[in-house]
């Protein structure tokens, strides 16, 4: 494999891509996997509890 020089933003370029997404990107492509695996596993009581745990620590 030939070696070549790694590719540069040109200057006129006024967007630079970092290869990191937007959490709320990230959020929306997680989120149907997330509620399909609480569907099919049947999680529902589960979140419910680690959510009233995580409120009772914040004292809520």
């Amino acid at each position: 494999m030939a070696l070549t020089a790694p590719r540069t933003l040109s200057r006129t370029s006024k967007t630079r891509r970092t290869g990191r997404r937007h959490p709320l990107v990230a959020t929306l492509m997680a989120l149907p996997l997330a509620v399909l695996l609480l569907v099919v596993f049947d999680g529902w009581e589960t979140v419910a509890t680690q959510a009233s745990s995580v409120g009772v620590m914040l004292g809520r």
